[in-house]
């Protein structure tokens, strides 16, 4: 009896010793243990996402949200600078910001780059998983979402009862003329996000600048011996010179490398594009500034009756254009790289300065607004692009553009064409002239006139010398006549 007991004592010790090994070489306990502790809460990844077109990379400004911060769907996470404006990202999902993987002040980040990480609400956000490999996922995927779920899923579809898509994404489509149908979506719920419309945008024109690229001419081989020329001399000179080390006196020759915005980059690329691909034509004219500068002291005296009726010259051409859009669609057209467009919206866009460079806010429906809204609309936007806060739909598209230097000095200037737009008007500044003219009894006499100089650029594939020369004759009428545009 005593022997069979101390035999089941000695089994049941030798079972616990033989669990306490197990463990130690690596049993089930511990295998849970490090398995949890190894993969961690399972991520929802943000990528860097196209908020442009034309945006190939972008600089994170500031992060609106902290580390284990709770974020909601359509929460803005943070401030990117694209090559247009600083736009703020906003999130597709619920959750926890768990890990930011790019530190704000961070530039040149390439699209598709892995921003930050977040989970889902519950889970420990300290324990998140951190993919191993943190390269650009292929760029459909990079373009396709801001956010990204973690193992990755197909696309959404629409649902049963039509096309589910954002505003600011329908706006961009009916822009470019896409169709919606043919947008895959990648929202949440089978959306159609304002990012899938521009990476299909983006697409587009890189197939039609594709498509158009001519073919490269084939060389005929060459079976005659060619004279061999004789080597270059090498010369004892550096190919640029020395950059300047801060902190010393600056020696002869050297130079400072001033960075460069992505905005700049941008304005840079399309400038050199549209001045070697488009055919400019120029026309000018001077307009008389008489009426309209007697119209503006009367609303100045109807302030005290009314709210702050301020409008400036440049609210008055900007109605001036627009008029003369509509009395004149066939101008109102843009280019899609096998013929021209015709516009139904007539959209202004006018030329604002910024310390990141030249952008060109958008007075939507401008045909159907009056000088009032107009010059509202204009100083809200200007203020706005000062700041680096426009929408992308404030500012992309258009069908002409207005770019007024007067207030610096200028007294005339051709600007180049903000394609595919067709057309833009550069404005100088006025001047006073005397001139001959004849009073009520038909006597002459010396009268001043303050005389605007406007000069018109036009893409020839879409506007002859007749059509511009027809357009600059209605508008300054239209601008001499401000009372007689403001009916229309």
């Amino acid at each position: 009896m005593a022997a069979s007991l101390r035999l089941g004592c000695q089994g049941i010790v030798r079972s616990f010793v033989a669990g306490l090994r197990g463990r130690g070489r690596g049993g089930a306990f511990r295998l849970l243990h490090t398995t949890e502790r190894q993969w961690g809460a399972p991520s929802v990844q943000v990528f860097m996402p196209a908020l442009s077109p034309t945006m190939e990379e972008g600089n994170i400004v500031k992060w609106l949200k902290k580390e284990g911060e709770m974020v909601n769907a359509g929460d803005a996470l943070c401030d990117i600078e694209t090559d247009k404006a600083v736009v703020t990202l906003e999130s597709n999902d619920d959750g926890v910001l768990a890990k930011i993987m790019v530190q704000e002040g961070s530039r040149n980040i390439r699209l598709g780059s892995l921003i930050a990480l977040m989970v889902d609400e519950g889970q420990d956000w300290t324990q998140v998983e951190i993919p191993s490999v943190q390269t650009p996922p292929p760029p459909s995927a990079a373009t396709a979402a801001d956010v990204t779920v973690t193992p990755q899923k197909g696309p959404a579809q629409p649902g049963k009862l039509g096309v589910r898509i954002s505003p600011a994404a329908r706006h961009i489509l009916d822009t470019h003329g896409v169709d919606p149908k043919t947008v895959v979506p990648s929202g949440p719920r089978g959306i159609i996000t304002k990012e899938d419309a521009l990476r299909v945008v983006s697409q587009k024109s890189v197939k039609v600048e594709t498509a158009v690229q001519p073919a490269p001419e084939k060389v005929a081989p060459v079976t005659r011996q060619q004279p061999v020329a004789p080597p270059a001399v090498a010369l004892h000179r550096p190919s640029e010179p020395p950059m300047s080390i801060p902190g010393t006196p600056p020696a002869p020759g050297t130079f400072t490398e001033i960075p460069t915005s992505n905005i700049r980059k941008v304005i840079a690329k399309r400038l050199t594009e549209s001045k070697s691909t488009i055919p400019h034509a120029y026309a000018n004219a001077d307009c008389d500034l008489g009426a309209v500068l007697k119209l503006r002291k009367e609303l100045a005296k109807v302030v005290p009756y009314s709210d702050n009726i301020k409008v400036s010259v440049n609210d008055f051409i900007i109605k001036a254009t627009a008029v003369t859009l509509k009395q004149m669609p066939e101008v109102n057209v843009t280019w899609n790289g096998e013929g021209p467009r015709q516009l139904e919206s007539i959209d202004i866009s006018i030329a604002v300065a910024t310390e990141r460079g030249l952008i060109t806010p958008i007075i939507k429906q401008a045909g159907s607004k009056g000088i009032q809204e107009i010059a509202d609309t204009a100083k809200t936007l200007a203020q706005k692009a000062r700041n680096g806060k426009l929408l992308p739909e404030e500012y992309q598209g258009g069908s002409f553009s207005i770019s007024n230097l007067g207030m610096f000095g200028i007294t005339g200037f051709s600007a180049v064409i903000n394609p595919p737009q067709a057309c833009i008007l550069a404005v100088g500044r006025t001047r006073t002239e005397l001139a001959l003219a004849e009073d009520e009894d038909g006597n002459p006499e010396i009268s001043k006139k303050e005389l605007l100089n406007v000069t018109l650029s036009s893409d020839g594939r879409l506007i002859n010398d007749d059509l511009a020369s027809m357009f600059l004759e209605r508008f300054r009428n239209n601008l001499e006549n401000p009372l007689h545009s403001a009916l229309l």
